[in-house]
């Protein structure tokens, strides 16, 4: 836990911090001469403000609201009223209740603790006050009116209890305070504070918010597919990275663009900005070791290290605009610097159709054939219209009344009645003996089938069946059941009929369901 700080690769100073820093920014918090910027560290609830390499200020997050029955039970353990045990086993009614995340630090702290040690606990915290305070999970940075490199910015800050906080760099006071659904964990910022400002936030839920300067409440939420690993802003989009290995970008309107699958997880994503040549375009750490630069969903260049990618940033690094500081898991610094030769290539930086779509076609000329036809629909266009309608709505009446046939017949292949029922039959061999299977299977969700039947229709100058009459047992719900029977040609005319399966209940001779199969024509017999 400390904040070092280089110049070059020699390390300059190095200060001790007490809690796990979540966030590091820099910036101008006045106009003195000369421009130098300030640090501010994340910690806990904490910032830490660093000015000319030295402590400077320390702002704490505004305590939160204390659980006014969970007060009332310290100061009843205070006063002697109950004990600790009572107090144990109303703090785990409060924490069954949903009130885990409104409980103070004590409270959580006491509920982890063994049987004897709650007396201690209790008697060394009962004359505190309590506190509830909130941690800091992501921290950025806003112009506050003007959009210079080394204006004046505003601190931005999401907390662990849904809260965006807008802070003033000079005295530290909190300018604005918004809410959001989720726990904040990216913050991507645009416009001036004092004009007019957006925020996006990518939230714990998995659900990107937008909001607007004077604006308490949601604007719209960008719903994303997976779990989100990292948020930048190129120009009017916002580029995505998520847990699924995927690279997503929305408008700000929420409309899916485009989305490209990564070989390896997402560690770390920051953007580039190269102001020389107007080229902007996102770099993504992944974890086999690789550094991508993206520009849209083209793949433009590709970085390797000894090890994943854990924080990278771009910008002026000393002398040079154009430098990636790129910092590994075995705790490493890559500083890259960008050739002024370097040059992108065209055919990546062009989104859009394929060159090949912009060749123009060789359509032949009109022909006297296409103008006279042209001519005959514009004259007859209304008749054309309603002789199209009526054949249309003729065609649907004659869908309607085969459909009401078939189910009068029960020649669909899954009954409609009470018994839900479907089947399916299938031939086998080439003749003059066929095998025939019937697949029966009860639809149903809980109502078992009894007291069934198959029979079948068939020309009997054609074909002889060796079952003509098959009875069914008891049809459990979602298992499939096969009945066989043979076939046996007795023509030799070289013709074919069909064969109906009906499936009926005992005592009733309309069929259930009705299978029909078209028999295949039956080679001659060979006698050897």
């Amino acid at each position: 836990m400390k904040l070092k700080v280089f110049k070059g690769t020699c390390l300059m100073v190095e200060s001790a911090i007490i809690d796990l820093p979540t966030g590091l920014v820099t910036f101008y918090m006045d106009t003195n001469d000369p421009r130098t910027p300030a640090v501010a560290v994340a910690s806990g609830p904490f910032i830490y403000v660093y000015k000319n390499l030295r402590p400077y200020f320390k702002f704490t997050l505004p305590p939160l609201d204390v659980n006014p029955i969970e007060q009332d039970l310290w100061h009843q353990v205070c006063d002697k009223k109950i004990d600790v045990k009572v107090l144990r086993e109303m703090l785990e009614s409060l924490q069954k209740e949903g009130s885990e995340g409104s409980l103070t630090v004590r409270s959580l702290k006491f509920l982890q603790l063994d049987e004897d040690e709650l007396e201690a606990f209790a008697q060394l915290h009962k004359a505190v006050p309590l506190k509830r305070q909130t941690v800091i999970t992501c921290i950025t940075t806003i112009k506050k009116s003007l959009p210079d490199d080394d204006a004046i910015s505003c601190l931005v800050v999401g907390t662990e209890s849904h809260e965006i906080y807008i802070l003033d760099p000079e005295a530290f006071t909190v300018l604005s305070k918004m809410s959001v659904a989720s726990v904040p964990v990216f913050i991507s910022v645009s416009g001036l504070y004092d004009v007019e400002f957006r925020l996006a936030i990518a939230c714990r839920d998995g659900n990107i918010y937008i909001l607007k300067k004077g604006g308490r409440s949601l604007r719209h939420v960008i719903e994303v597919a997976s779990q989100i690993v990292g948020l930048e802003r190129t120009g009017k989009t916002l580029v995505v990275g998520c847990i699924n290995n995927s690279l997503v970008c929305f408008s700000s309107k929420g409309r899916k663009l485009w989305c490209v699958y990564l070989p390896h997880s997402i560690t770390t994503m920051t953007s580039l900005n190269h102001k020389a040549k107007g080229f902007k375009a996102v770099l993504v750490g992944l974890k086999n070791c690789e550094v991508r630069l993206y520009k849209e969903k083209f793949l433009i260049s590709t970085l390797q290290v000894d090890s994943p990618v854990t924080a990278m940033q771009y910008g002026r690094f000393g002398r040079e605009d154009s430098s990636l500081i790129v910092v590994t898991l075995k705790g490493g610094i890559y500083v890259k610097i960008l050739k002024r030769t370097a040059s992108f290539e065209e055919k990546d930086i062009i989104s859009g159709p394929p060159p090949a779509q912009s060749v123009k076609l060789n359509i032949p000329k009109k022909t006297k054939l296409f103008v006279d036809q042209s001519l005959r629909e514009r004259e007859n266009s209304i008749n054309m219209h309603q002789i199209f309608q009526r054949d249309i709505c003729l065609l649907r009446l004659r869908v309607a009344r085969a459909y009401v046939s078939a189910l009068e017949k029960s020649l669909n292949p899954v009954s409609s009645g009470a018994e839900s029922i479907k089947v399916s039959a299938h031939v086998q061999g080439f003749g003059p003996a066929f095998k025939l299977t019937i697949k029966l299977q009860n639809t149903s969700f809980n109502s078992p089938s009894t007291d069934l039947f198959i029979s079948f229709h068939y020309p009997e100058s054609l074909y002889n069946l060796s079952k003509s009459c098959i009875p069914v047992p008891l049809l459990i719900p979602g298992i499939e059941y096969i009945f066989e029977t043979f076939v046996e040609c007795i023509s030799d005319k070289g013709i074919a009929d069909i064969i109906k399966v009906f499936v009926l209940h005992k005592g009733n001779s309309v069929p259930i369901i009705t299978a029909v199969i078209n028999m295949p024509v039956s080679e001659a017999l060979v006698t050897v």
